[in-house]
C-alpha cells in the first residue's frame, strides 16, 4: 500500500531563536569591560549630586570609541547597520551599570523617529546621531505610551510655539524632534535656535533627568508630515528595548544580593543560607528569567519587523516593569542596614526601576494593549 506524502501549503513560520549569538556575547563582553573601567558606582553617585548628571567621557567612549550610537542606523548613513537584538544587549549592560548616558533617548527613540521620516534632512541627521557627536531627544513626555500622541506644540508663522513637559535627557540634547499639532515632525537645533528654554525638573532618577522644554517662535525644519507614524514607531521600539534595560537592572540586583547574603553572617552562618531568604531570592531569579525571555522576544520581533511586534513589546513591558521594581526592592531590603545608606548604589537601581516603570507607558497600560491586540477585553 503506497502513501502520498502530505504537503504543506503556504509559508511555514519558525519560532525565533532567542538565544544570544556569539557576536552578541562578544558585544556584551566589550561593553561590560568598558563600563567596568569608566562607570563605577562611586562616579555615578557623584554625578547624581552634581549639576551634570550625564557623563560626556563615557558617552564618547561608547559612541566614538565603539560606534554604539549608530547600531540602528544603516551603513549608507554612517551607522553600523545592526538590529534591535544588538541594541538590546547594549541596554542590558547599561542597565546593569545605571549608566548616566542618553542612549535610550538618542540612539533608540530619536533614531527610530528619524528612520521613519526619510528624505535628505533625516539622512543627514541620522549620520550626526550615529557618530555620537549629536545627541537627540524626541520632545514628548517620557511617560508617553506607544500610540497616538496629542501634540502640545503648534507650528505657526514658520516657527514653533508651545511647551512640552517631562522630556527625558532634553538638557543634553543638541537636537530636538518636535511633533506639532499640524501633524508634522520638526527638527530644532538647540545650539543655534533662539527661543528654546530647557527647565530641569526634579527627577526621581537623576541618571536620566527630565526637563520641560518651551518653544517661543523657534525656527524649525520639517522632517515629515506624518509625525504620528514616526512617533509611534519610536515609542514602540523604545518601550520594547526598555525591557532589556530593566532586565539589566534586575540581574544586577539579584547578583549583588546573592553575593552579599553569602558574605554576611549571623549566628555563625551566611544569611543567604536561611530558608526564608532563599525563597525570596529564588523568586527574583524566576522572575528575571521570565523577563529575559520577554525582552529577547520583543527585541527579536522588532529586529525582524514581525507583524506581532506590538504584542511582543506590550508583553515585555507588562512583565519587565514590576519585575525590575521588585528585584530592586528585595535588593535594598536584603542588603540590610547598608542598603539604606546613600553610599551604597542599590538606591540608584531602585530609582531607575521605579522611573522605568512609568516610562513609555505603565505596566497596566501595556496589559490593556495586550488585551486589545488579542481581542480580549481587560477589566
Amino acid at each position: 500500500m503506497s502513501t502520498t506524502p502530505a504537503t504543506v501549503s503556504g509559508p511555514v513560520e519558525t519560532s525565533p531563536d532567542l538565544l544570544y549569538t556569539e557576536e552578541e556575547e562578544a558585544l556584551r563582553s566589550a561593553v561590560r569591560d568598558l563600563l567596568t573601567d569608566h562607570c563605577d558606582a562611586a562616579s555615578v553617585l557623584a554625578r547624581t549630586e552634581s549639576d551634570t548628571p550625564h557623563d560626556p567621557d563615557l558617552w564618547k567612549a561608547l559612541t566614538e570609541g565603539m560606534g554604539l550610537a549608530g547600531l540602528l542606523v544603516p551603513e549608507p548613513f554612517g551607522g553600523q547597520g545592526a538590529t534591535h537584538r544588538e541594541v538590546a544587549v547594549v541596554l542590558e549592560e547599561l542597565g546593569r551599570a545605571v549608566a548616566p548616558v542618553p542612549y535610550l533617548t538618542s540612539a533608540v527613540i530619536a533614531t527610530e523617529a528619524l528612520l521613519s521620516c526619510g528624505g535628505d534632512t533625516a539622512g543627514e541627521l541620522l549620520g550626526a546621531l550615529a557618530s555620537g557627536r549629536t545627541v537627540a531627544a524626541l520632545a514628548v513626555p517620557l511617560s508617553t505610551a506607544p500610540g497616538p500622541v496629542t501634540a502640545t506644540v503648534r507650528y505657526e508663522g514658520g516657527a514653533l510655539h508651545g511647551r512640552v513637559t517631562g522630556v527625558a535627557d532634553a538638557g543634553a540634547a543638541d537636537l530636538l524632534l518636535v511633533p506639532a499639532a499640524d501633524g508634522g515632525l520638526y527638527a530644532v537645533d538647540t545650539s543655534h535656535a533662539e527661543g528654546v528654554t530647557v527647565t530641569p525638573r526634579t527627577s526621581l532618577d537623576r541618571t536620566r533627568p527630565l526637563a520641560d522644554v518651551g518653544f517661543d517662535a523657534v525656527p524649525a525644519r520639517l522632517l515629515t508630515d506624518a509625525a504620528d507614524r514616526a512617533v509611534r514607531r519610536a515609542l514602540s521600539s523604545g518601550a520594547g528595548l526598555l525591557a532589556s534595560e530593566q532586565l539589566g537592572v534586575a540581574e544586577w540586583c539579584l547578583t549583588e544580593t546573592v553575593q552579599h547574603t553569602r558574605e554576611r553572617h549571623q549566628f555563625n552562618r551566611p544569611v543567604g543560607s536561611f530558608q526564608a531568604l532563599k525563597h525570596r531570592m529564588a523568586q527574583v531569579w524566576l522572575d528575571t528569567v521570565g523577563t529575559r525571555a520577554a525582552a529577547r522576544a520583543a527585541a527579536d520581533a522588532l529586529a525582524t519587523d514581525r507583524a506581532d511586534a506590538p504584542l511582543a513589546v506590550a508583553v515585555a513591558q507588562a512583565y519587565a516593569s514590576p519585575v525590575a521594581v521588585h528585584a530592586a526592592e528585595e535588593a535594598l531590603q536584603l542588603h540590610g542596614g547598608i542598603g539604606m545608606t546613600w553610599e551604597h548604589p542599590v538606591h540608584l537601581y531602585l530609582k531607575r526601576a521605579k522611573a522605568d516603570s512609568i516610562a513609555l507607558g505603565t505596566a497596566g497600560r501595556h496589559r490593556e494593549a495586550v488585551g486589545d491586540l488579542v481581542d480580549l477585553g481587560t477589566p
